[in-house]
């Protein structure tokens, strides 16, 4: 048996189970139901892409003489041990034909349909996260669910390996978010939201687009176009941004930004300097703050040292989230 960060290789063949990371491996068998060491491997440059797979369930299927039956599983609430994964998948191809990103909220469950959102405790130090369920795993004794290496950091026990967790499933996660909807999910879970409510939060599709200029009043409100000129009664709160950079180009802003947009919404906000115009680029609002310092520690490691959290005021219609 081979084992890398607490999550097995495995394939599937004709006559057994052979695990994955032995010489005789020769790459992933079609009928292989997770992904894998020999799972196609994207090789294009820049970031990898987001979403982009497809909506899964699947058949029945047997690893090392145990059997799983992957099904829409509305009420799961499972503890257990979770384990993470990550150099050796990044940029492998998930069962349901995304690509793992060890630097995403993503994760691997034997059963829960793909892709999928749960919410995921650890129990030692009261730490949630949501997280996009997008390939299959683990496999390995009372593990319930494989976390990204990224997920791990945030759950707190990236150096342990492994932790005693709860699993909660909220429901299925559209094919081809960029990251603003996950994002999304965890503020409104940093913001105390119960499970029902995430529930219901996983439903809102609603995608933030880049903003080119200097935001209004107007464009800083949550609510879109069509809502403002029939809601004139609004209250204000307190939110946060990523400030990450100014660029002489709008076009390096721009590449920048979309770097970036898996933390959530981004916008670059253009501005005369003496030396010429410069492009702001943000990423938020988020509704809290320590919402925002975690996308801040991501900026950071992605290259934008000097980036840091601003408050800023945020408009909404009263009686709306």
């Amino acid at each position: 048996m081979f084992k890398l960060k607490g999550r097995t290789l495995v394939v599937l063949t004709s006559a057994a189970v052979i695990l994955a990371g032995c010489s005789s491996e020769k790459g992933r068998s079609s009928r292989d139901p997770f992904a894998g060491k020999g799972s196609p491997y994207y090789a294009g440059k820049g970031p990898l892409p987001r979403g982009g797979g497809r909506y899964l369930v699947g058949d029945p299927y047997q690893v090392a003489g145990k059997w799983f039956v992957p099904s829409e599983q509305p009420g799961y609430d499972k503890k257990g041990l979770a384990s993470w994964y990550g150099e050796a998948f990044h940029r492998r191809q998930t069962s349901n034909g995304e690509y793992f990103d060890m630097a995403m909220l993503s994760a691997a469950h034997a059963t829960l349909p793909l892709p999928s959102y749960a919410k995921v405790t650890n129990l030692e130090n009261g730490r949630s996260v949501i997280v996009r369920i997008n390939d299959r795993g683990p496999f390995v004794d009372t593990r319930v669910i494989d976390l990204s290496k990224r997920s791990a950091d945030v759950l707190g026990f990236k150096r342990q390996g492994t932790t005693k967790v709860r699993v909660q499933y909220i429901g299925p996660a559209p094919l081809n978010d960029q990251g603003p909807h996950l994002a999304m999910m965890n503020e409104r879970l940093q913001e105390g939201a119960g499970v029902r409510s995430l529930v219901a939060a996983a439903s809102n599709k609603k995608r933030v687009q880049i903003a080119e200029a200097e935001p209004t009043e107007e464009e800083a409100s949550y609510e879109n176009a069509s809502n403002k000129a029939e809601n004139t009664i609004r209250k204000e709160r307190a939110g946060f941004v990523v400030a990450v950079a100014s660029f002489s180009n709008s076009d390096n802003a721009a590449d920048a930004g979309n770097d970036l947009s898996h933390l959530g919404p981004v916008r670059v906000f253009q501005s005369e300097a003496e030396d010429g115009i410069l492009f702001s680029l943000q990423v938020g609002p988020f509704r809290s703050e320590l919402a925002a310092r975690q996308a801040l520690d991501e900026v950071r490691d992605l290259g934008f040292p000097d980036a840091s959290v601003a408050a800023i005021t945020i408009q909404a219609v009263a009686g709306k989230p």
